[in-house]
């Protein structure tokens, strides 16, 4: 079989993501009783209460049935959440689903779309494999370059990818950097605001995106259950559209991808969240504060505006300080890959994990500069 014969190049030339292992195979080659997650930005707090009793009285006897194949009571609660019609609302199996399904929507061969040098990659990555240019605007101050988006767009620009607030480095636009933004890009192509970490944003300018869209129906938002919602594992997230996008949109998307408990763990969380959103915020503030006074003393450089995850410059190689760490039981995301080498990434959590992981950090950021100065 001529294999090579029937893969495009666009294909051939890229390089498939290959995920952690799991957990147990993890600890045994690090020689670690324990492993704390702080890597995937997930909440440790779980999902909001109302959630955990939906998937605790999952009865066995639903998976067997096929759930609704197009989310349809939790497009209706997404509805009246928000005052727009349920039509305005793609749900997906993860984010990840919906921004292929964009992209399917409105490019071909010979188009482009333009987002960030330093951000999720997924949107880079579904356009390469797709056969669609990825124009990589770099970041400026850490945060998305409106006008270097602006000066990327060409006739064969059909989407434009922002990362509000963006990851990993938690910067974001208000309201009026995003209008004057909508306002120059023009009503031609798309525009993607994902906002997968907007619940941990408090800054009143932060815009209120989905009121925008009558005034811009070239908007369309990513939203996701997997961050604030601690739904990760059963994989849902949501596109907010005008009806008529939506309805482009859907036409490349797959029906039943979302299973039927991630549905009713979606709606339930929903209906539940209040308390869960201030009591994550409260936990991500604190930590992220403690933990940016550790690295001053450490006098390690930090990047984190909003979301529950903070950046640290590293004084060796990311990827030999991942090994550091892992070792003592400590799992953080390297930044090269993000484009950020010498940098982790570090997902905020509970107080005694964080203090944990700030002992771990302090040795070792000791050991490393103790051995500096003994090598001749």
């Amino acid at each position: 079989m001529n294999l090579d014969a029937l893969i495009p190049d666009y294909v051939r030339s890229f390089q498939a993501y290959v995920p952690s292992r799991p957990d147990h195979l993890l600890m045994q080659e690090y020689g670690t009783s324990v492993l704390h997650r702080l890597n995937n930005n997930e909440n440790p707090l779980g999902p909001p209460a109302a959630a955990v009793r939906v998937i605790a009285a999952f009865p066995p006897e639903r998976a067997a049935i096929y759930p609704s194949g197009d989310s349809y009571d939790l497009r209706e609660a997404l509805g009246r959440r928000f005052g727009i019609s349920p039509d305005c609302f793609l749900v997906g199996n993860g984010s990840c689903e919906v921004i292929s399904s964009v992209i399917k929507a409105f490019c071909q061969a010979g188009d482009n779309i333009v987002t960030a040098d330093k951000t999720f990659a997924v949107y880079e990555w579904v356009a390469e494999f797709s056969g669609i240019e990825a124009r990589l605007v770099p970041l400026r101050d850490y945060a998305f370059d409106p006008q270097g988006m602006l000066d990327r767009i060409d006739r064969h620009t059909k989407i434009l990818f922002v990362c509000n607030p963006n990851n990993p480095t938690g910067s974001y636009w208000s309201r009026q950097v995003l209008i004057d933004f909508l306002e120059k890009v023009g009503d031609d192509r798309i525009v993607v605001l994902d906002e997968a970490y907007r619940e941990y944003v408090e800054d009143p300018e932060y815009p209120n995106a989905i009121r925008l869209m009558e005034r811009f129906p070239n908007l369309v938002l990513f939203r996701t259950f997997s961050k604030m919602y601690a739904l990760a594992g059963l994989r849902s997230g949501y596109l907010v559209g005008t009806d008529t996008v939506v309805d482009v949109v859907r036409r490349t998307s797959v029906a039943y991808s979302v299973n039927v408990q991630a549905q009713q763990a979606a709606l339930a969380a929903l209906s539940d969240d209040r308390e869960h959103i201030a009591a994550t915020c409260a936990l991500v503030k604190q930590e992220k504060a403690q933990l940016c006074r550790v690295c001053d003393d450490l006098g390690l450089e930090t990047v984190g505006g909003e979301g529950n995850y903070l950046m640290i410059r590293t004084p060796i190689n990311d990827m030999l300080m991942y090994r550091r760490l892992m070792k003592r039981g400590m799992m953080v995301r390297t930044m090269t890959g993000f484009r950020f080498p010498g940098w982790i990434r570090v997902t905020l959590r509970e107080r005694w994990v964080m203090e944990s992981f700030a002992g771990v950090l302090k040795e070792e950021v000791g050991a490393i500069r103790a051995s500096r100065s003994t090598t001749p």
